[in-house]
């Protein structure tokens, strides 16, 4: 074949260090419009982006040559100073080390925006800790608690 085609999508999930709540919700379109410059920038096409005051749910297209630890250092790093150039009161902010890097299906992608857009709703009943978890045990990755939250 002549060309390398591929269509691969993301549900990239990870919070601020300690699950701090820095993300005020007046925040969050700016937030997100820059995050989307980002992945947009790195060749990543971005489908969904929402946040809680603790931590980012991003849905979007991986880029042909991208691979998903660079786009995520590029999203973290940029949007970490944004935020400190923002406003002094960002100065002690970071996200926390890790993050979670899930596979959705084509026909999974609706779902995944819709599950994203409703983030509000999820955590009136449980937290990001419990919410995270499930996401590993449905995608059954293996992980140590121990190092699981920073």
């Amino acid at each position: 074949m002549p060309q390398s085609l591929a269509q691969l999508y993301v549900h990239l999930i990870f919070s601020t260090k300690n699950r701090e709540r820095w993300l005020v919700p007046d925040l969050h379109p700016e937030m997100h419009a820059y995050m989307g410059g980002i992945l947009n920038r790195h060749d990543c096409m971005p489908v969904e982006i929402n946040s809680e005051p603790d931590h980012v749910h991003v849905l979007f297209r991986l880029g042909r040559t991208a691979a998903v630890s660079d786009v995520v250092a590029h999203v973290k790093k940029g949007t970490s100073d944004w935020l400190r150039a923002r406003s002094r009161e960002f100065a002690g902010f970071y996200w926390q080390g890790g993050y979670g890097a899930f596979s959705v299906s084509q026909s999974g992608v609706d779902e995944v925006r819709t599950y994203i857009r409703e983030q509000q709703e999820h955590h009136r009943r449980r937290t990001f800790q419990e919410e995270f978890l499930e996401f590993l045990r449905r995608y059954e990755v293996d992980y140590d608690e121990r190092y699981l939250w920073d």
